[in-house]
């Protein structure tokens, strides 16, 4: 069957709300790497590219309508009531419509539209989800998993070699992007953890398809692809393209949900999905499964993101953010496999104001999983004050002077101590400008059996200042620290050495990848 390609006219002449067989007052037009969505007052019409990505072929008109009828069929699991027909995109004179008798051009999957302000990806960013409403969610996948369709061939899927041909291609897939969002460095302590996981847990992926755990699975569970609504959870999108994705391991399924969940900073939420979904399905190794799970779920979206930046008719906005969010995903998957071999560790940060202790602490925090606290956040929650609340007063006086800090390094230790005591790693983000502060966090560590590490942070002066400038103009930091401070700082400021422990020193003047590389250069290395 030949049909005529989806043009740049064909797409612009979708925007006509008449090209539809529901009302709508206008069209909006997305698209992903794979997919063209086209979004009604009411509804989603979905055409497939004609693309061949090796593990997704969507390259002629027979695939695209057998996969259309495969995403109808397949979601009707999770999302019964959404997906309501493969609809023919047919010609006309002005280009193409849903509707009339004009030449079939392509396929499309029509569905209900969801409220965009209800997807999970966005209630999570608000802080607009609650851990009852998460758990609901963990407990209706349980079922689903139960109910999913086994056999022995699907069951074959879950095993090492089935597993380690998808990290294979995965990792083929990726080079063309080794320069930009997936560094040889990066990769390599990546591909290093899933070899040595997979040669020590043959037993335990054995153990899991003889316990019936590889199942016909979604695939595709992240955040935004489930909508909440009056407390209802929509699951939709699940792969159709390529059953070698959707049969897995029950484990694999969930973990998207997971690491997505790390990836938008919400580790709390995660914990309680994983709880949940452990005591519903009552799969009790699901534990020991899960991180090598979520660095491959975090591999999958960097590569899917990183092949958004191979489309021509991708926007440089667009392709900026692809760019980000990329390189985050797999920031995050080698963050995963380095914090399997981190022992409980104390760390804190270390120098003067502006020098880029934050930014160091929330990207160790995100990328190792660390629990972190600030000390400027720690100390306005002391005074009762709102953590942006701007505080302007003399080096050393009011919220400053010395009796408040000492209140505030106390509050840090307990903090701290409550995290060690539990065998957790934390980190304290503070300027621990004296000794006799980093002595007293170093022997907390030692009560703990915790590893001690200080991270000596320092820039180039000039660069110190401009950010100290940028920071007061656009007033929109917890932090009070500004330029007129700085030199009253640096002159009682007690720089750490060798004595100390473990000092790092660490200068932010690089992209923040190269700055958390030379950390771990010295953190696992040395």
């Amino acid at each position: 069957m030949s049909l005529p390609a989806i043009t740049p006219h064909i797409l612009e002449s979708l925007r006509n709300p008449a090209a539809y067989p529901v009302q709508t007052r206008a069209v909006e037009l997305i698209q992903t790497h794979i997919s063209w969505l086209l979004l009604t007052d009411t509804h989603v019409f979905k055409l497939k590219k004609p693309v061949n990505f090796g593990f997704l072929d969507f390259s002629t008109p027979e695939l695209r309508r057998f996969y259309c009828h495969e995403e109808l069929r397949l979601n009707s699991r999770l999302c019964p009531d959404m997906y309501e027909q493969v609809i023919e995109l047919r010609a006309t004179k002005d280009g193409a419509a849903f509707v009339g008798d004009g030449a079939v051009i392509d396929y499309a999957v029509m569905m209900k539209r969801l409220p965009v302000d209800r997807m999970l990806d966005r209630l999570v960013d608000n802080g607009a989800v609650s851990v009852a409403e998460m758990q609901h969610v963990a407990r209706k996948i349980s079922r689903f998993h139960a109910e999913a369709a086994t056999s022995p061939y699907i069951a074959e899927f879950g095993s090492l070699e089935h597993i380690l041909f998808n990290w294979r291609e995965n990792f083929e897939q990726a080079l063309p992007f080794q320069t930009s969002t997936l560094p040889p460095a990066v990769r390599e302590n990546i591909s290093s953890y899933v070899k040595t996981f997979a040669d020590t847990n043959r037993a335990l992926f054995e153990e899991r398809i003889a316990n019936g755990y590889i199942r016909d699975c979604d695939g595709d569970i992240h955040l935004g692809n489930i909508c909440l609504i009056n407390s209802t959870a929509y699951i939709f999108d699940c792969i159709e393209f390529n059953e070698r994705f959707r049969y897995s391991d029950t484990a694999a399924d969930i973990a998207f949900l997971l690491m997505d969940l790390d990836f938008h900073r919400r580790p709390d939420l995660a914990e309680a999905v994983l709880s949940a979904y452990i005591a519903a399905s009552g799969d009790t190794t699901l534990a020991q499964l899960v991180t090598f799970y979520k660095v491959y779920r975090a591999v999958v979206r960097g590569k899917v993101e990183s092949l958004l930046l191979l489309d021509p008719g991708i926007t440089p906005e667009a392709r900026t953010r692809a760019e980000t969010r990329a390189t985050r995903y797999f920031r995050l998957a080698q963050g995963y496999c380095l914090r399997s071999s981190l022992p409980p560790t104390l760390f804190i940060t270390c120098g003067t104001t502006g020098c880029g202790k934050s930014t160091l602490a929330d990207g160790l925090s995100f990328e190792l999983g660390l629990v972190s606290f600030n000390s400027d956040i720690v100390r306005k929650q002391l005074a009762g004050l709102a953590t942006d609340t701007s505080i302007q007063v003399p080096f050393g006086e009011g919220l400053y002077s010395k009796e408040m800090s000492q209140r505030t390094y106390r509050e840090l230790g307990r903090l701290a101590a409550a995290e060690l005591a539990v065998g957790h790693s934390v980190l304290i983000d503070a300027g621990f400008r004296t000794t006799s502060e980093r002595t007293e966090f170093a022997g907390l560590a030692v009560s703990h059996h915790a590893k001690f590490v200080i991270l000596s942070v320092q820039c180039f002066p000039d660069e110190q200042r401009q950010r100290l400038r940028e920071r007061t103009s656009q007033g929109n930091s917890v932090s009070d620290g500004r330029e007129e401070l700085l030199d009253q700082q640096t002159a009682v400021f007690e720089p750490p050495d060798g004595s100390e422990g473990n000092v790092i020193s660490v200068y932010t003047s690089r992209s923040s990848e190269h700055i958390l590389d030379a950390v771990y250069e010295r953190l696992f290395r040395s």
